[in-house]
């Protein structure tokens, strides 16, 4: 095994990294190079007794290098504060007082870095459906959400009260970020407290990508530096502000406006055995009904599949036909069947039978709250496969009477909408 070793490198030195924004790295930097080692256990010991101990440390996450301190610690949090306000003078935060991002754009701000998804539940509450959504599609990743948390029902009324004012602006909100670093990721497990997170960079200078651009007057009063090469995606995390059923993209990173407008989609999933007759045709008259609610076709996705379906076949004659003489096209349905890839993404999934949503839960059992029985009664809607075109004629009348009472159901916070401010 690699001998896990931690030294002082003297980074004036011209054998070094030379430079990053125009800042080189000063003698006193300690670094731990993680590269060094297929097991970075020592490193991370070290870390995380810096961290206990109330120091300030620099990190790596998958999109920029930032200065880390406990969220337990209030004296850590004012020198992390007094760190990233080193080169200016640093306002209150407040509405309008540039992106919570915990990188660049603006005055310096503080981020929360929880250790999962899961555990998100405990800080950002009331929870959104939309941020919730946002949660299992992007995190862990490259995404900040700035979410207002109840200060009686949030887990951040355990931070001190000094941290508290630190991280949450006027309205309560807070910027949390799930990485999807491997060293963060161990650090939260030793942990059992939540870290916060700031930009390892001068104010008005790029977020450093690498330890190298880390800006001297901060690495130079830090007790180490973690170094873990180049960042995976070499450029800051996307800002998205939530309130409600509202959106707002506060700074455009890695996940670009035009995916961002993907992710807020809502996803209805239908599903029944082999995606042939019953879930095409209840995708296609609900995804005309949502039309007509919504007026555009494209506000939600909806799609169908099945827990028994081949990959690629087509919708039934009959079914094509009984949709056809409403005005609906299933000609091109491809069927597909129920995978990771659907049910990583569906916010509510409704099943032709009983059957059908137990063995999906057998199989997500983390899915109870999103996976029902198209049948608002709980009964099935049966199978017209072999049967004359007239029992389609019935089992489309009956799936979407159904899809009526679902459509009726859906409340207006299910429905993203962007946000009215000013971008």
């Amino acid at each position: 095994m690699t001998r896990l070793v931690s030294e002082v490198k003297n980074l004036y030195n011209p054998s070094s990294t030379a430079q990053e924004n125009g800042a080189a790295l000063p003698s006193r930097a300690m670094i731990l190079d993680l590269q060094s080692t297929d097991d970075p256990r020592d490193m991370v010991h070290r870390t995380v007794q810096a961290l206990v101990e109330g120091h300030v440390v620099g990190v790596p996450t998958e999109t920029v290098y930032c200065l880390a301190a406990n969220a337990l610690s209030a004296e850590s949090i004012e020198r992390l504060w007094d760190l990233i306000g080193a080169e200016t003078k640093l306002p209150n935060r407040g509405r309008g007082s540039g992106p919570a991002s915990g990188e660049s754009g603006g005055s310096p701000v503080l981020t929360v870095s929880l250790r999962s998804r899961e555990a998100a539940g405990d800080f950002m509450t009331p929870v959104s459906p939309l941020t919730r959504r946002l949660m299992r599609r992007c995190w862990p990743g490259p995404l900040t959400l700035v979410t207002a948390v109840s200060r009686d029902r949030s887990a951040v009324a355990e931070f001190p009260e000094q941290v508290q004012s630190r991280i949450m602006d006027g309205d309560a909100r807070i910027a949390f970020r799930v990485s999807q670093h491997r060293i963060l990721s161990h650090l939260h497990r030793y942990l059992s407290a939540p870290l916060i997170l700031a930009s390892a960079s001068v104010v008005g200078t790029r977020s450093p990508t690498t330890v190298a651009g880390v800006g001297k007057s901060i690495s130079e009063r830090l007790p180490l530096l973690l170094d873990d090469g180049p960042t995976r995606y070499g450029g800051e995390s996307t800002v998205v502000r939530v309130s409600g059923r509202q959106w707002e993209v506060q700074q455009e990173g890695v996940i670009e406006r035009a995916a961002m407008n993907q992710f807020v989609k809502p996803v209805i999933a239908l599903v029944c055995t082999g995606n042939t007759c019953r879930s095409p045709m209840a995708e296609t008259l609900l995804r005309e009904r949502l039309r007509k609610k919504i007026g555009c076709e494209d506000a939600i996705r909806v799609i169908s599949a099945g827990v028994a379906a081949a990959e690629g076949a087509g919708a039934t004659p009959q079914a094509i036909e009984v949709m056809g003489q409403r005005g609906l096209d299933l000609t091109g349905h491809s069927s597909r069947p129920l995978d990771e890839s659907v049910m990583n993404v569906a916010d509510l999934v409704l099943t032709m039978t009983r059957g059908h949503r137990a063995a999906i839960l057998a199989a997500w059992p983390d899915m109870q709250d999103h996976v029902f029985t198209l049948r608002r009664d709980g009964g099935d809607i049966h199978d017209p496969v072999g049967m004359p075109v007239e029992a389609y004629h019935a089992c489309s009348d009956e799936i979407d009477a159904e899809l009526a009472k679902w459509v009726d159901a859906l409340g207006d916070d299910f429905f993203p909408s962007p946000s009215s401010d000013p971008q």
